[in-house]
C-alpha cells in the first residue's frame, strides 16, 4: 500500500458553509491560485448547481492555468424522478468542465426514507446513474458517501452496498464522510477496517480509500490521522478547519502532522515553510482573525510566558517545543522579550521577487512587529509589506505625497446621502488640488485621489478597486474601536492587496488607497510626466473636476 497521502481541500465549498464566513468571487479565485501555488493535489471549487457565484467561478478557472491541483466540481446524485442526463445539477456539475467530479449521495437509510423520499433500491440506482453520467464524460471521479459511519452502523450492509455502486459506476475514490462529526475514535477505525476488507474481498479493481471528517466532537484531525493509518489515502478537509457547525479536519494541522510525526508522505511535500504564511492569508482573505492558538500556524504556537518555560527555552529551543517553529514558518517567541523573526521577514520578502538589498532583516522585523502591534497585518496584504520593504531601501522615493484631505458626509431630510472627497497631492514639487463626488465617503476619496493622481500617472485609470475589507480588532471599544481596512485592487493584469489601521475608518481607508496606488505606479514603472507634457486644464476637464488647481508648492 502506498506510502503517499493525497490532500483534497474543501475550503472554497465546505469551508465556506461556516456561519460568518462569506467570500466574493474574487476572493475564491485568490484562494485557488493560492493553494495551487501552495501544491494541493485536490480543489473543491464549489457546487456548479447551486449559485450563481459558484458558475462565475468555474467560469473563471477554465481561463486558469493550474500548476499542481486538479480542480474539483461537487454536487448530490440526481433526484429520485430525472434521468441523470437531464438532471439540472449533473448537467451544470458536467458544464463546468472540471477534471475531476466529486458526487455525495447517502448511506444511512434514515436520509434515504426520510431525506430524499426514496426506496433504498431507489437510492442505489441514483448513486450509479450520477457517477456514470460525468465518468462517461471523461471526469475522474469521487464519491463522497455522506453519513456514512452513521449508516455503517444502522446497517452495514447497505452502507456498503452504497460504496459497491459508486464503484462500480466508475468512481476511483470512496470517500467515508462522518458528516455529523460525532463518531470516536475506536469505532471509526472498526468501521474503516472493515469496509476496505468487504470490498476488497469482492476481487474487483481496486479504489483509492478516502475521508472526510466533521469537528463537532473534536476529532476531526485525530480520526483523519487514524484513518490514515489504517488504509485511507486520500483525506479532506478545509485550511484552518472552517465549515459548517463545529467546522472540517484542518488541513493545517493535517499536513504537518503526516509530515513531521509519521512515515506517511503528504501532498504537498517540502513546503511546510510556507504552512504558516499559507493559513494566515487564507484567514485574513476570508476576513477571519487568525485563530493565535491554533496549532502550528498560531502566533501562541510557540509562545512562552517568562518563569520555568521561558528560561528553559532561552536556553534550549527543544525544552517546550515538539517541533522547531521555523520548520513550518512558525517562530519561538518568549511573550517578555519577543526572540526571532529575521529569518522569516527575509524569507517572506524573497517569496514575493524582493531582495533586502542593505535593509536590515531585524530591524524591519522589529518594524513589523511595531506595526502589527498598532493594527496593521501584513498577512495578506503583500503590497503593503512589499513598499514597507521598499520604502526601506536607499534611494527610493515616493511617486506622490498626500499633503491634506478633507471627507465630508451630508444628508438633508430625506434627501439621497451625499459624500464629498477633496484631496492635495505633490509630485515632483507640483501640487494638484482635487475634488469629487462618490456614493459613500471611500468612493469619493478614491476618485479624488485617482483625478488628482491621473494628471501624472495616467496609467492608474486602468487601476479599479475589486473588494474592500473591514475588521473590528476591538469590539469592547464599540465605535471607538481601533479598526483595518484591506483593499484588493487590479489594473486588469495584476492584483493586489494593501492595508491600512485606525480608529477612524476614513484614515485607515485613505492609508489602504494610497498605498495600492503607489504600488501600481511602482509596479508598471511609470515616471511622472515632465512638465511640458502635462496639461493641467485639459485633465482637469476630461476628469469631471472644475475645481482642480495647481501650485507650485512653496520652497
Amino acid at each position: 500500500m502506498s506510502d503517499r497521502v493525497i490532500l483534497y481541500d474543501t475550503t472554497l465549498r465546505d469551508g465556506t458553509q461556516r456561519e460568518g464566513l462569506v467570500v466574493s468571487l474574487a476572493d475564491k479565485i485568490k484562494i485557488a491560485r493560492r493553494l495551487d501555488d501552495f501544491g494541493m493535489t485536490y480543489i473543491e471549487g464549489g457546487w456548479p448547481g447551486s449559485n450563481p457565484k459558484d458558475v462565475d467561478f468555474f467560469a473563471a478557472a477554465r481561463a486558469m492555468t493550474w500548476k499542481n491541483a486538479k480542480l474539483a466540481a461537487f454536487g448530490s446524485t440526481r433526484h429520485r424522478s430525472n434521468r441523470a442526463e437531464t438532471d439540472p445539477n449533473l448537467v451544470a456539475i458536467v458544464a463546468a468542465e472540471t477534471p475531476v467530479v466529486t458526487i455525495f449521495g447517502k448511506s444511512w437509510l434514515l436520509h434515504v426514507r426520510d431525506v430524499l423520499g426514496a426506496t433504498p433500491e431507489e437510492n442505489l440506482a441514483m448513486v450509479a446513474d450520477s457517477i456514470a453520467f460525468p465518468r462517461a464524460a471523461g471526469r475522474e471521479m469521487v464519491y463522497d458517501a455522506e453519513h456514512y459511519f452513521d449508516g455503517y452502523k444502522d446497517d452495514s450492509a447497505y452502507a456498503l452496498a452504497t460504496l459497491r455502486a459508486a464503484r462500480d459506476s466508475g468512481a476511483s475514490t470512496l470517500v467515508m464522510c462522518d458528516t455529523n462529526g460525532g463518531t470516536l475514535s475506536d469505532e471509526l477505525v472498526a468501521i474503516v477496517r472493515a469496509s476496505i476488507a468487504a470490498l476488497s474481498a469482492d476481487g474487483a479493481s481496486e479504489v483509492v480509500w478516502g475521508i472526510h471528517c466533521h469537528n463537532d466532537a473534536e476529532l476531526a484531525v485525530a480520526n483523519s490521522l487514524a484513518a490514515v493509518a489504517n488504509g485511507v489515502r486520500h483525506v479532506q478537509g478545509t485550511i484552518n478547519g472552517y465549515g459548517e457547525r463545529c467546522g472540517n479536519a484542518n488541513l493545517v494541522s493535517v499536513l504537518a502532522d503526516l509530515e513531521l510525526k509519521t512515515k506517511y508522505e503528504p501532498v504537498p511535500s517540502g513546503r511546510l515553510s510556507e504552512l504558516t504564511e499559507m493559513a494566515r492569508y487564507v484567514a485574513e482573505i476570508v476576513n477571519i482573525a487568525p485563530d493565535d492558538h491554533q496549532p502550528y500556524v498560531g502566533r501562541s504556537a510557540f509562545a512562552h510566558k517568562g518563569g520555568v518555560h521561558g528560561a528553559a527555552t532561552a536556553r534550549s529551543a527543544n525544552a517546550y517545543q515538539h517541533v522547531d517553529p521555523g520548520i513550518v514558518g512558525n517562530v519561538t517567541r518568549l511573550v517578555v522579550s519577543e526572540l526571532g523573526g529575521k529569518a522569516n521577514t527575509q524569507l517572506r520578502a524573497e517569496q514575493l521577487g524582493q531582495q533586502l538589498d542593505g535593509v536590515d532583516p531585524k530591524a524591519l522585523s522589529q518594524l513589523i512587529k511595531q506595526l502589527e502591534a498598532e493594527g496593521l497585518a501584513f498577512e495578506g496584504a503583500e503590497a503593503s509589506f512589499e513598499l514597507l520593504v521598499k520604502r526601506h531601501k536607499a534611494g527610493y522615493e515616493s511617486p506622490f505625497t498626500l499633503c491634506d484631505y478633507t471627507v465630508l458626509v451630508e444628508q438633508r431630510g430625506g434627501a439621497e446621502l451625499l459624500a464629498e472627497a477633496t484631496v492635495k497631492v505633490e509630485v515632483a514639487g507640483e501640487v494638484l488640488h482635487t475634488a469629487a463626488d462618490g456614493n459613500g465617503p471611500v468612493n469619493a476619496l478614491d476618485t479624488a485621489l485617482r483625478k488628482a493622481l491621473g494628471a501624472f500617472y495616467p496609467q492608474l485609470d486602468a487601476v479599479h478597486l475589486v473588494d474592500y475589507k473591514v475588521r473590528i480588532l476591538d469590539s469592547l471599544e464599540a465605535t471607538g474601536a481601533q479598526t483595518r481596512v484591506i483593499i484588493d485592487s487590479s489594473n486588469g493584469v495584476l492584483e493586489w492587496s494593501t492595508m491600512g489601521s485606525g480608529t477612524n475608518i476614513i484614515a485607515a481607508s485613505c492609508q489602504a488607497l494610497c498605498d495600492s496606488l503607489e504600488f501600481a505606479i511602482w509596479k508598471t514603472g511609470a515616471e511622472v510626466r515632465r512638465r511640458d507634457e502635462r496639461h493641467f486644464t485639459t485633465t482637469a476637464q476630461a476628469n469631471g473636476s472644475a475645481n482642480a488647481t495647481r501650485a507650485r508648492r512653496p520652497e
